[in-house]
C-alpha cells in the first residue's frame, strides 16, 4: 500500500502509540520525519529516536515520554499543512500553541525547527503541525 503523506502516517501512529500507552513506536523513515523526531526531542515530548536502517526505506524508533504518574507528555499532535493545502507564515503569524504551552514544527530554510526556535532566529515557514 503506498504512502503519500509520510509525516501525517508518522503523526497517526505517535497518536495511536501514545493512546495505547505504547513505550515505542516506529515510524516510516525520511528527511522531514527525522526533522520532525528531533524537534519532538530537543522540546522534550519524546525521550529519544533512532534511525534503523532495514534494508528498504528505513525507520525510526521513537521512545515516548510518560510523567511519574504514567500521563502523556503529548496530550494532541496534529498535522496543520496537508498535501491538498499547504500552509506557510512569516515569523509574526507562527502560531502559539495553548498560549505558549505547545509547540509548532515549522520546515524553514534552515531545516526543521520549532516555533520558538524560527523566532529567535526571524525565519518563517510551512508549519507542518502542533503538538500540546
Amino acid at each position: 500500500m503506498p504512502l503519500n503523506d509520510l509525516t501525517a502516517d508518522m503523526l497517526t501512529r505517535i497518536r495511536n502509540a501514545v493512546s495505547n500507552r505504547a513505550r515505542q513506536v516506529m515510524v516510516l523513515d525520511n528527511k522531514l520525519n527525522r526533522g520532525v523526531a528531533k524537534v519532538l526531542h530537543e522540546e522534550g515530548y519524546i525521550r529519544s529516536f533512532e534511525t534503523i536502517v532495514d534494508g528498504r526505506g528505513g525507520l525510526i524508533r521513537l521512545d515516548l515520554k510518560y510523567g511519574p504518574d504514567g500521563a502523556s507528555v503529548i496530550s494532541s499532535i496534529d498535522r496543520v499543512s496537508k498535501a491538498g493545502c499547504r500552509v506557510y507564515r512569516g515569523v509574526e503569524e507562527l502560531p502559539k500553541p495553548q498560549q505558549g504551552l505547545g509547540i509548532a514544527i515549522i520546515t524553514t530554510s534552515r531545516g526543521v525547527m520549532s516555533d520558538r526556535a524560527c523566532r529567535e532566529s526571524r525565519l518563517g515557514g510551512e508549519i507542518v503541525a502542533t503538538v500540546c
